[in-house]
């Protein structure tokens, strides 16, 4: 039956060209601009590592001093150097990482290549394994070598194309900074959308080009980049031969994630932050109230705002402007169904049932969305062109994957038989006897 009545929403088409054509452009211009703006959403909100979101945490402390304090507000976004490094020892997750961004100027020994900078990841052994960072050659360093402070380093592929002209680099050396590193890794193509572990820095930006252990970049006292937040500077800041970001130095300028298999090891590891919270109070070291938090990784992103503000509204302009399309819609659709009331009345007179008059009317109006949504996905492709040259980080991340392709079609039947709902029901209120009588 349903196929009897796709063939007569085609003979229909056929019949009203202009009508229809005005509905399927309606239709397309609302799915064009919404699923340009939900794909861009889509893209920037999504899970960036499904398989380990719910295990992977971000502890919060609040080392500061009584200056500003206010009841209740949130604890430091990050962790200072003491307490990092303290939690790190202590390593009650199942894995845990410190890191920190940075910058490195590369002198290489390839021919021709003129010394560059590159943007690094000063990190903790477990990073690689933590984050599932895939490795085309080689590993990630040992706690051993963190220990020992090893000069050593992982380099992203396109870094080691650039530098040796092929992925196997291990075993080479990287002179960085004026220093030897060996390489001991080389990534495979590695970008986590957004960049969770590191929302301070280019959310949407690639990855860094270089990573290294935590501990060697402050032996060398290699730069660092990202917000830091300091407090009382003026005391232990000059007194830490490091400065700002010296151990004893009273500022959060580090991430920290630690990896938690099961809910009760999460529990736990809340209750082992409550209580280091309480012995630094207790040292002197705190002095505000305890105030701890444990944020899995979509918690992480929902509690910092990754997603653009103007995304959002975006958004919800573009479904607005579906809105008034649908709105559109069921004007012209109510206007070609009645017009159809005679021919509407002889079937019901042959015996047609309210039922298949409304069926019908409902096919034709999904018909309508079908085509709308093929030019609507032709619209799509095009706004995320648009997208794609703009200045934005995120920009180049904008394109249809099959999901949202499946969701554009999804959208555009549902949308054009939402609107068809009204319609229809006029149309099968045609009464009999009314038409018959006027022919």
């Amino acid at each position: 039956m349903l196929a009897y009545y796709f063939d007569l929403a085609l003979r229909s088409f056929k019949r009203n060209r202009v009508l229809t054509a005005l509905m399927v452009l309606a239709i397309a211009l609302g799915i064009g601009a919404s699923m340009t703006t939900l794909t861009v959403f889509h893209v920037l909100s999504g899970d960036p590592i499904p398989q380990k979101s719910s295990m992977l945490f971000y502890p919060q402390l609040d080392p500061r001093s009584m200056d500003g304090f206010t009841a209740g507000e949130e604890p430091e976004d990050q962790m200072t150097r003491y307490d990092a490094e303290a939690l790190l020892r202590d390593a009650k997750g199942d894995r845990q990482a410190v890191m920190t961004g940075g910058g490195a100027g590369i002198t290489p020994e390839r021919q021709g290549l003129a010394p560059f900078a590159i943007d690094a990841r000063y990190t903790s052994a477990d990073f690689f394994t933590m984050f599932d960072v895939p490795m085309l050659a080689g590993n990630g360093w040992t706690k051993a070598e963190d220990d020992r402070h090893e000069r050593v380093v992982v380099l992203a592929k396109p870094l080691a194309e650039k530098l040796f002209g092929t992925v196997q680099a291990v075993g080479k050396n990287v002179r960085m900074d004026g220093h030897d590193f060996r390489v001991i890794g080389v990534m495979a193509d590695w970008r986590p959308t957004p960049k969770f572990f590191d929302v301070n820095s280019d959310r949407y930006g690639a990855t860094e080009q270089a990573f290294l252990p935590f501990s060697t970049s402050r032996d060398l006292d290699m730069g660092r980049n990202g917000s830091m937040n300091c407090w009382d500077a003026g005391d232990d800041a000059q007194d830490d031969p490091e400065g700002e970001t010296g151990v004893n130095a009273p500022c959060t300028w580090l991430q920290y994630w630690v990896q938690l298999d099961s809910p009760a090891k999460a529990e736990a590891y809340k209750r082992y932050l409550v209580n280091y919270s309480d012995q630094q109070r207790a040292s002197g070291r705190y002095q505000r109230p305890t105030n701890v938090r444990l944020r899995n990784v979509m918690e992480w992103l929902d509690y910092r705002r990754v997603v653009p503000g103007d995304v959002r509204l975006q958004m919800w302009l573009a479904f607005g402007f579906l809105a008034v399309c649908l709105l559109n819609t069921v004007g012209l659709l109510l206007a070609k169904f009645l017009r159809r009331s005679p021919e509407i009345g002889v079937r019901r007179a042959l015996g047609a049932s309210r039922r298949a008059i409304f069926a019908q009317c409902l096919v034709e109006a999904g018909t309508v969305g079908l085509a709308g949504g093929v030019l609507g996905l032709g619209l799509a492709m095009l706004g995320l062109w648009a997208v794609r040259q703009q200045p934005a980080a995120y920009a180049d991340l904008a394109h249809l994957d099959p999901t949202m392709l499946i969701t554009t079609f999804v959208l555009a039947i549902a949308s054009s038989v939402i609107a068809g709902l009204v319609p229809a029901w006029h149309a099968c209120q045609v009464t009999p006897a009314v038409q018959l009588k006027s022919q």
